[in-house]
């Protein structure tokens, strides 16, 4: 039907959009698809970058239009997962690049090895890799574990 949806795109608003938009290039990768600059201000109006085959929507704070970042809001709801090849050397490069490491990547019960980051524009960022192919079943099972405390909740 020609109403579903095709694609979510989660669209950041930060302070600093130029230099959030080089973070994420250098920190994380991703790859710059075009970039919309303000005539008035020179402040970035809008942004696409990709991260694998999906992209991100990036603008600088414009306030008197409701857009405004984590750092006047005084932190985000909202975090980002990303899957990667490689959680420990991503997080490496990331942090080596300006990441703040939240939690050191560890395998979890629901077969991922994942990390909690910040990026320096207040969003964070789950950064995983599978190590564990797990049913749904078995994680909620694994997670009931590991709420009463059992020692096999993550095996």
């Amino acid at each position: 039907m020609s109403s579903d949806p095709r694609e979510l795109c989660p669209y950041v608003i930060v302070n600093g959009a130029k230099q959030a938009i080089d973070f994420y290039v250098r920190a994380y990768g991703a790859v710059v698809e075009f970039v919309l600059v303000d005539p008035g201000d020179g402040r970035i109006g809008h942004a696409e970058i990709r991260f694998g085959a999906t992209r991100l929507f990036v603008s600088d704070e414009y306030p008197d239009f409701g857009a405004i970042g984590p750092s006047r809001l005084g932190g985000s709801p909202t975090k980002f997962h990303l899957d990667v090849a490689d959680c420990d050397a991503f997080v490496a490069r990331a942090v080596r690049e300006g990441a703040t490491l939240l939690r050191p990547p560890r395998v979890e019960f629901h077969g991922h090895r994942t990390a909690l980051l910040a990026d320096p524009f207040g969003h964070q960022w789950f950064i995983a890799h599978q190590v564990e192919l797990v049913s749904p079943g078995e994680m909620q099972r694994r997670w009931n574990a590991m709420v009463a405390g059992a020692p096999e909740a993550a095996s």
